[in-house]
């Protein structure tokens, strides 16, 4: 399940403070490790689901977090060995359980949002319309074949009776 920890300059949520502790213990905790920095403009619509966090942009990097803190809401980090220590004044922060990555909402930059999470797999996308399908049992798992003959793809998923169950709950009525 999915769980978001917000804090929020002058919030009047009687959590803000300890939501605030617990995204500087994750922040903390990101010490050494390999990150992903991306620097979006926020929607004129402030739909946050407008925004491609996918395609690497201009001010996106990969790098090694090192010596992060958070004093007073202001965070503080380091690039892999570098010297220099930068920071960034939140007036919003967002920590999202899964997929596990911080929102930052830049105090000198209302427009901007920093999204700071691991690495993800790239996967690729395959298309297919209207394929053919064919099921099968096999033993207590499901065989389901997907055919695209335009393309000359063919799909094999192995289901076992978890995966089904999961299939049919995910599938519209």
């Amino acid at each position: 399940m999915n769980q978001t920890i917000i804090w929020e300059q002058a919030s009047n949520n009687p959590d803000n403070a300890d939501n605030l502790a617990k995204i500087a213990n994750w922040w903390s905790n990101l010490n050494g490790k390999n990150v992903e920095w991306k620097q979006r403009l926020i929607p004129s619509s402030g739909d946050l689901s407008e925004i491609n966090w996918e395609e690497n942009q201009r001010f996106d990097e990969k790098f090694n977090l090192q010596l992060p803190q958070l004093r007073g809401i202001t965070l503080y980090w380091r690039k892999d060995e570098v010297e220099t220590e930068r920071n960034i004044t939140a007036r919003r922060l967002e920590l999202d359980s899964l997929p596990e990555n911080l929102l930052i909402y830049p105090q000198s930059q209302p427009q901007v949002i920093i999204r700071v999470s691991f690495p993800q797999p790239t996967y690729k996308t395959i298309e297919i319309r209207n394929p053919q399908i064919v099921g099968k049992t096999i033993g207590d798992n499901c065989l389901l074949l997907l055919r695209d003959k335009q393309q000359k793809i063919e799909i094999k998923l192995l289901l076992d009776s978890q995966a089904i169950a999961q299939l049919k709950e995910n599938l519209p009525d």
